[in-house]
């Protein structure tokens, strides 16, 4: 049997991500395992996931997901090639996976494939470091060292996201023995805030939500997760944002030494300067971050790095994940945690209490993933209905 492996936020679960499973069966066997290594609660572009990871865990078991497993929030909150990397690695160590699957603008595996090949070669590397010394951004430069090396049209699916995700897929699975396997996506541009065809992207659905568009928004997610999202919502735990809990994220940032921020900025470019001036005085995020951005860095980058303050996470995510720990299960996905425990290169992680008996890497790693969803509750409506993750295991559909 084989057993496809997505790596995904689920932010919110929409039907183009239920369209990626459902392509993954018909291209691989109706049989397919699918296993997801999804985003806790927290997401690459640096922000709150709307809903608890195992709310969101669940709604993609019930829509064509067999076994989810967690993404912790290092690589989750970090840089595309480090949230590829460490997905995959996760992938790899469960021992069962055969191929990745991920939705692409372009559907073509094998360029994607190519053009990861060059990312990985020492002339782009030399080249990327000429380019980023003109001052741009790092697309920016990317984009440039790709087209003295490559051909226009291969360099053309750089411009756009799902595609150069794509590429950081490529690049992780290199030696893994994990084929890779793009989608061709349907539907509207992501982050285009568009909808086509009945699909729409989650940053559109996550824009409807907050002009006050819920029953729109609803409708446009897969129906399991807009049934998660009036339920946690009745509880007091959706959606979580930011506005919730601005003051506690800005009241850590300010006391914060410069030195602090100094370990996140990885390039040593002095964007800890900037960040560490504007949060002495900003009185929103949005201030801050409009005021330590220039044209060198990007928005996202920007977020992630106030989250990373904001949680103390380390400026770059361990060498390896030190468990693998399962948010969401059906049947089918107990059997595959079945086959995880005999082959597994890590040890498979369902009861929280079980990191106590496991190296002490885990045990800090566990400890972090703890901390942040403290936080992390604050962003809720109700901060009260908080769930304890040494209290909360899986869920099993």
């Amino acid at each position: 049997m084989a057993v496809a492996g997505i790596i995904t936020e689920y932010n919110p679960l929409h039907m183009g991500h239920v369209y990626l499973m459902e392509e993954a069966r018909r291209l691989l066997g109706a049989d397919t395992g699918l296993i997801c290594v999804m985003s806790g609660n927290y997401v690459q572009r640096g922000d709150f996931a709307l809903l608890d990871k195992r709310a969101r865990a669940s709604a993609a078991v019930q829509s064509g997901a067999d076994l989810v497993l967690e993404l912790p929030v290092p690589w989750a909150l970090s840089s595309a090639e480090s949230f590829a990397e460490g997905g995959v690695k996760i992938l790899r160590a469960t021992g069962m996976v055969t191929h990745m699957v991920f939705g692409s603008e372009c559907g073509d595996t094998a360029l994607l494939a190519r053009l990861a090949a060059v990312f990985c070669s020492n002339d782009f590397a030399e080249k990327l470091r000429e380019e980023l010394r003109r001052g741009d951004s790092f697309p920016a430069a990317r984009q440039r060292a790709a087209q003295a090396l490559l051909p226009g049209e291969d360099v053309s699916v750089l411009k756009r996201p799902n595609d150069i995700l794509g590429v950081e897929y490529c690049k992780a699975l290199r030696g893994s023995g994990i084929h890779p396997l793009a989608v061709r996506r349907r539907g509207a541009v992501h982050d285009s805030g568009e909808t086509k065809d009945g699909f729409a992207s989650a940053s559109a659905i996550r824009t409807l939500l907050l002009r006050g568009a819920e029953g729109r928004a609803l409708s446009l997610m897969a129906p399991a997760m807009a049934e998660a999202y009036r339920a946690e919502q009745k509880v007091g735990r959706a959606p979580a944002r930011l506005e919730n809990c601005e003051r506690a994220v800005l009241a850590r940032l300010r006391f914060l030494e410069a030195a602090d921020f100094e370990a996140l900025d990885l390039g040593h470019e002095g964007l800890y300067r900037r960040f560490w001036r504007a949060s002495r005085s900003a009185a929103s995020a949005a201030e801050l971050l409009e005021n330590a951005k220039t044209k060198r860095y990007t928005l996202a980058r920007l977020r992630r790095m106030m989250f990373q303050a904001y949680l103390g996470l380390p400026p770059v995510p361990p060498e390896e994940p030190s468990y693998l720990r399962v948010l969401a299960a059906n049947k089918r996905g107990r059997a595959l945690l079945a086959g995880m425990r005999e082959n597994a290169a890590l040890p498979v992680l369902t009861k929280p209490a079980a990191v106590r008996a496991m190296c002490e890497e885990a045990c800090r790693l566990f400890d972090l993933e703890v901390r942040a969803s403290r936080l992390y509750a604050l962003a809720y409506p109700d901060p009260a209905a908080a769930l304890d993750e040494w209290r909360t295991g899986p869920v099993i559909c």
